[in-house]
């Protein structure tokens, strides 16, 4: 028997490296299932629970492996499924290639069973390459482009294979007219930016007093030319969410998370600098950049269609962010660690005092500041931590600090909810040797999480180290968007929509083999999460946790925080309870640090 084209696709993968497809089965990929038997399960077949969960595994591979993530799936209904978790990966610019089977070529057109028009519906999420396998000649030169524009333009692309054109005989392309021969690999590339662009970036650069910075997740390769640009400009550096692990938080100067989910620093070094520079993030929310006018800007990005967008820009850099920094950093004036510098570290180092305080604070359940506080602590230096959407996110960026080689993400840009426990999973087949905390709200762990603890349950075993913990804020309610609907539309929260099932998550997990504990006392969390770090198998942390803890964000003014009460009171089914903890969280920030720290410039006072 010759060799199919199922078979060749899966000799493909080989060739490209691919060592994991995430993926779930269906007869319109019954040729590649047939096809993964014949080949030994190379690449490894890692079974989700749901296709969009093999999606979301996929892009956490790849966000942590720095590889191609790779996810397959039937026609129709599991094509559809993919959607969520392939556009988490374009609007993050994750590279992921998805293959997909589609009916027999001779049905379509017929509205035949599971017929959808896949070539239409991929036409956006994976806009920079999908194409239909329709001639086993065709294989070989669309798969290698998929992969290459995937790792190029770091985005996703899309390979369609009828199910009929799985079983066909595999014939290589001729050399004949209207053939496409094709090869294999890809080298790296370092494009960096011409000198007249770098003298006038260095220009602007040397001529602030006040320099901000912001990395994203362009910077991550990177970290010592950032480190070294931020002494020799006195700056303080500031991180848009997914370029949390690009440089550590314990350098006194780094600020934190920027924008609605971020931190007071780094809120005071947007509003108070008079140069601003912007390293591989683009980073959407311009309110939490400087006021247009206020700054001059310079701009480092290697995409060039994702350069000059959210300020104005004075230079616009295109170049890969460590290449192009060197070439900028011997342009620079090294400038005196002055006042600028003093106050960012200062403002830096009284907000860590004012996290600590926040999550002292007392609480009806559990402060879920306290959860993730007491998680920073414990953390060891070579974990990889993944949060979900929603309040977790927010706990996540403003009390996780990034040391040692510890990484982390979430949702960055589609902000969708349910990828905590599925990235986690990806996270541990690309380093099954590294701890893995998935930090998530009961939201998303109802929506995918619960069903993605049997993954992890078919798997564990097969990782060097079996620590995959699953920290649950159990609050019952869906609590981002409730205070999202407070803070922003003035509306109290509207029950039938927002309060969720109180659900026995530790419970559950126990039940498939695992390790849970429910937790519902403050003295016990930290105890709690020692016994996760522990444990010889994947652990369900469920820490029952106050809704009415709120995610106040760095910009709210107590003026503010009090008119939000103030109408919350008319009908808020929560209340007192809201007005209270939400003014006693508020309250943390004006309370004295240490003895030898003034108010800072444009700090609210109550």
């Amino acid at each position: 028997m010759g060799e199919k084209v199922a078979d060749y696709l899966l000799r493909r993968l080989r060739d490209w490296g691919v060592e994991h497809v995430f993926a779930y089965a269906g007869d319109g990929i019954n040729g590649l299932l047939a096809a993964w038997g014949r080949a030994g399960d190379r690449p490894r077949f890692i079974q989700a629970r749901h296709e969009e969960m093999a999606a979301f595994e996929a892009v956490g591979y790849a966000k942590f492996s720095g590889r191609v993530g790779v996810c397959a799936a039937t026609s129709g209904p599991g094509a559809i499924h993919l959607l969520n978790g392939l556009y988490d990966a374009k609007l993050d610019h994750v590279p992921v290639v998805a293959i997909v089977g589609q009916t027999n070529r001779s049905a379509m057109g017929g509205s035949y069973q599971q017929e959808v028009d896949l070539l239409s519906l991929y036409k956006d999420v994976a806009s920079d390459f999908c194409s239909m396998v329709t001639v086993p000649e065709q294989l070989p030169n669309v798969l290698d482009r998929a992969f290459r524009t995937a790792l190029a333009r770091r985005t996703v692309t899309a390979v369609i294979v009828p199910a009929d054109v799985q079983e066909l005989e595999y014939t290589p392309p001729r050399h004949a007219f209207k053939m496409v021969p094709s090869s294999l690999g890809m080298s790296d590339s370092a494009p960096v930016p011409g000198q007249e662009d770098l003298r006038r970036a260095a220009d602007v650069l040397n001529a602030g007093k006040k320099v901000a910075v912001l990395i994203g997740r362009g910077a991550a390769g990177a970290a010592a030319e950032v480190r070294e640009l931020a002494g020799l400009l006195g700056a303080g550096v500031a991180k848009a969410l997914l370029g949390k692990d690009v440089l550590s938080d314990e350098l006194p100067y780094v600020t934190g998370a920027i924008g609605l989910l971020g931190t007071r620093p780094s809120y005071e070094l947007m509003r108070d600098c008079d140069t601003l520079l912007t390293i591989g993030s683009s980073f959407p929310y311009s309110q939490f950049l400087p006021q247009f006018g206020q700054a001059r800007g310079v701009q480092i990005e290697r995409d060039p269609h994702m350069a000059g967008l959210r300020y104005p820009f004075e230079v616009n850099l295109i170049g890969d962010a460590r290449a192009t920094l060197r070439l900028l950093m011997p342009l620079l004036t090294p400038k005196e660690h002055g006042s600028w510098r003093r106050t960012v570290e200062e403002n830096t180092a009284r907000w860590w005092e004012v996290m600590e305080r926040r999550a002292s604070t007392g609480a009806e359940g559990i402060n879920p500041e306290l959860v993730a506080h007491t998680l920073d602590g414990l953390l060891p230096e070579d974990t990889i931590i993944t949060a979900d959407s929603g309040s977790a996110a927010n706990w996540y960026a403003r009390h996780i600090r990034m040391r040692g080689r510890m990484r982390g993400s979430l949702s960055g840009t589609l902000a969708t909810m349910g990828p905590g426990v599925p990235y986690a999973i990806g996270a541990k087949f690309a380093h099954p040797d590294r701890p893995v905390v998935a930090l998530v709200g009961d939201g998303a762990m109802q929506m995918n999480g619960l069903a993605e603890l049997i993954t992890a349950g078919k798997y564990w075993r097969e990782w060097s180290d079996p620590r995959l913990i699953v920290g649950v804020l159990n609050n019952q309610d869906l609590n981002q968007v409730t205070w999202e609907m407070r803070s922003m539309s003035g509306a109290p929260q509207f029950e039938p929509s927002q309060r969720i099932p109180d659900v026995p998550y530790a419970e559950i997990a126990r039940s498939l083999g695992l390790r849970g504990l429910r937790v519902d006392e403050p003295d016990r969390v930290a105890d709690a999460w020692r016994e996760a770090l522990a444990a010889e198998r994947p652990f369900v942390a469920e820490f029952v946790t106050d809704p009415a803890i709120p995610p106040i964000p760095p910009h709210a003014t107590w003026s503010q925080a009090k008119s939000t009460a103030t109408a919350l009171i008319e009908g808020d089914p929560d209340r007192a309870h809201v007005v209270k903890d939400g003014l006693k969280q508020k309250l943390q920030e004006f309370l004295p640090g240490r003895p030898d720290r003034a108010p800072h410039r444009g700090e609210d006072t109550p």
